[in-house]
């Protein structure tokens, strides 16, 4: 329990949930990367983030409910349907953050092109951030953190790379 006496979610839970928002961030990416080398607009690239978030949410909800009801024989409901919109809720937020970049190049603050650079910049930063972190609760030392998450947002903005140049 929580100071404010809310139970906190066990271990496993934590890395499902984070498991989702580093592949919702990665999926991000890419879809920022590919609107920024076409010319969307500011409301057409706000829809296709948003839709990528409802989206990727959407897939994982159902994917969840499926394998909860072949391998339980039934609906899940209750604490099991709590957890699986918990998990799954970070591939909703990952829309969030390129979604303001998006709406200050409509206000005028920045270019389009621009703010989803820096949607993507930000995306390859909670990367590089996860990675060190990572490192440091794993025992490392800094220099080894630091690699680390060198390491993951390098191979995450790759594959943010591979699947823009790929359509998807």
């Amino acid at each position: 329990m929580t100071e404010d006496s809310r139970p906190v979610p066990p271990p496993e839970v934590m890395a499902d949930r984070l498991k989702e928002r580093i592949y919702a961030t990665i999926t991000m990416i890419s879809v920022v990367i590919g609107l920024s080398a076409t010319d969307p607009g500011a409301p057409g690239a706000l829809a296709t983030v948003l839709t990528t978030g409802l989206g990727l949410w959407a897939a994982a909800f159902v994917a969840d409910t499926q394998a909860h009801r072949v391998l339980y024989g039934r609906f899940a409901r209750g604490r099991e349907l709590r957890r699986m919109l918990y998990v799954s809720s970070p591939l909703l937020s990952c829309a969030v953050g390129p979604g303001v970049m998006i709406a200050l190049a409509e206000l005028g603050v920045m270019s389009l092109p621009t703010a989803l650079r820096t949607a993507a910049g930000v995306g390859i930063a909670s990367l590089f951030l996860w990675g060190c972190f990572g490192g440091l609760r794993m025992g490392a030392g800094t220099v080894i953190a630091l690699l680390a998450g060198l390491v993951d947002a390098v191979i995450g903005a790759a594959v943010a790379v591979v699947k823009a140049t790929a359509g998807h």
